[in-house]
């Protein structure tokens, strides 16, 4: 085995070490659009462009990943939006 394959196979390895979990942001009759895309931009330093979208996705949908990473670092993020009054899980 070279030496190019053994570090391939170790990143690969590391990488499938670290959990990844996403919040999901569900739909709602209650909130605008506004409140939703300020809410992304400010908890889950989404773009102004990228929240439209997933606002978009989200209302025509039902929801949408809005965040992916670390659950200790997603948890603080689910628990604004939620404060917020916006309907999202971890999963």
């Amino acid at each position: 085995m070279s030496t190019r394959e053994e570090i391939s196979e170790e990143l690969l390895v590391e990488e499938e070490a670290v959990n990844q979990n996403e919040i999901v942001l569900f739909n709602d009759d209650v909130n605008t659009f506004e409140h939703v895309i300020d809410t992304l931009v400010s908890v889950c330093d989404h773009t102004s462009e990228q929240a439209e979208q997933c606002s978009l996705i989200v209302h025509y949908n039902g929801k949408c990943t809005v965040k992916t990473g670390e659950f200790k670092d997603l948890k603080p993020r689910c628990t604004r939006l939620l404060q917020a009054g916006l309907n999202a899980e971890i999963v």
